[in-house]
């Protein structure tokens, strides 16, 4: 029901940045350039290049930009990577440098990657509107001048992408709300864009709850009408203009890399110098108290509402509510050992196996059982929108005291907010400062950590 078929396609951004910075690497080690410290100059240039990169949104490349946009886009990037190429020099003292060959690395630079900027850029278009590939499936709410327009463009533009479905009049006596979400639910759509002149401020609250418990993509097409205090985001579609409610920043495949590599990078830390030596010694202990597997594996719902088993340490004795019941103060079910693991959230740590091969993260929301998401994706408001990123170890709700056992609808409600809060205002310093204030609490212990 709530599965999203077409999700964005995070590794073309993070391959190109990674043929970019190979390409820059590259060149300035075969030109004759007469480095005194090369090892220097290639660190320096490929931080730069990233810095600028991240500054300029150099990546930021959607099916529906222009060749304009991209030719400033690389304006932009390589004047000031010439600026800070040739500042190189006179930073770090490097008067053998040939300047003539310096110049030359520039300009092979430049062609190199514009070139391959628009390959990437052309072949992407070629494959959409040829092969039919990372298509788009679109519903258009409204029929006047504009959403007639849009519609043009999904049907003669086939290199955006966009496969157009279905068009639904909210001035049609036959219009009902409800079998329009239906219908967008059973045809898998993706993209739903709406004609704010066309529909209630209660249409619009309503098309806004249904696209966030349902993972579906709203968009409007603008007018006049002030609609409701939100930062939104222009998008132009050829030349129609489009407003984003929601920008989620780890669907920039730049800030999904970062955070993937974060989360290899601690995973990768945490199995070999902790999990090594620390997961025989609990398998020694935990089998001497109970009998049973060491690990224990739950089926929870991850990105995209997608199933995973999520691993953990055996804290409890086996039983056959583990997949119904949280633990509770005073469980019957928890051992002695179990106890101290949970109390300490050691128990937690084989989900770096989670982050490791990708189906969970560092930092996100606390995943949640099978059962419990289908009970509170119909009771509690906009609850599905925490499944637009991947569940993390630790998070934001749990860091404010939402963690464990939720007791009353409060419990649900505020670490909704928080998690909601969380992904809407990611930052890899967000994800650092809530890793250092888990172990804080872990070391301090946590009233609700049983």
């Amino acid at each position: 029901m709530f599965s999203n078929q077409h999700r964005y396609s995070g590794f073309i951004n993070p391959i190109s940045y990674a043929v970019d910075l190979l390409v820059i690497n590259l060149f300035a080690y075969y030109l004759p350039i007469n480095f005194l410290t090369p090892i220097l100059f290639h660190t320096y240039i490929s931080i730069i290049w990233v810095i600028i990169s991240f500054k300029n949104e150099f990546y930021e490349v959607y099916r529906y930009t222009k060749v304009t946009y991209i030719l400033k886009l690389l304006f932009s990037q390589f004047l000031f990577f010439f600026l800070t190429l040739y500042a190189f020099i006179g930073f770090f003292k490097q008067p053998n440098i040939s300047r003539f060959v310096l110049g030359q690395y520039f300009l092979l630079v430049g062609l190199s990657i514009s070139a391959l900027k628009f390959l990437n850029y052309v072949l992407l278009m070629k494959y959409r509107e040829r092969v039919k590939g990372n298509l788009r499936n679109v519903v258009v709410i409204g029929k006047n001048k504009k959403t007639e327009q849009l519609i043009d463009v999904f049907n003669n533009r086939a290199e955006f992408g966009y496969h157009f479905v279905k068009q639904f009049c909210p001035k049609d006596r036959g219009f009902d709300i409800q079998k329009t979400f239906d219908y967008i639910l059973i045809k898998q759509i993706d993209e739903i864009y709406c004609s704010i002149s066309e529909l209630k401020n209660s249409e619009i609250n309503e098309f806004i709850n249904f696209a966030d418990n349902n993972l579906k993509t709203l968009k409007f097409i603008p007018d006049n009408k002030n609609i409701f205090a939100k930062k939104l985001k222009f998008e132009y579609y050829d030349y129609i203009p489009v407003l984003s409610l929601r920008d989620i920043p780890l669907h920039n495949p730049i800030n999904s890399f970062v955070k993937r590599s974060f989360d290899i990078i601690f995973a990768i830390i945490v199995i070999l110098g902790l999990l090594s030596w620390l997961t025989p010694l609990l398998a020694i202990i935990i089998s001497l108290e109970s009998k049973g597997p060491i690990f224990f594996r739950q089926k929870r719902n991850g990105i995209d509402n997608k199933e995973f088993y999520c691993y953990k340490f055996r804290s409890m004795a086996p039983n056959q509510d583990a997949d119904r019941f949280q633990a509770s103060k005073n469980d019957m079910r928890i051992t002695k050992v179990g106890r101290f693991i949970r109390r300490t959230s050691i128990d937690e740590l084989p989900q770096f196996y989670n982050v490791f091969f990708g189906t969970m993260s560092v930092v996100g929301p606390r995943p949640h059982m099978v059962k419990h998401t289908n009970e509170y994706a119909n009771k509690v408001d906009k609850y599905m929108l925490r499944h637009f990123v991947k569940p993390g170890i630790t998070g934001l709700a749990q860091i404010r005291g939402y963690r464990g056992e939720i007791e009353a609808e409060a419990d649900i409600l505020n670490r909704i907010k928080f998690d909601i809060f969380y992904i809407e205002n990611w930052s890899l310093f967000l994800d650092i400062k809530i890793v250092f204030q888990t172990v804080l609490n872990a070391i301090k212990g946590e009233e609700k950590a049983y």
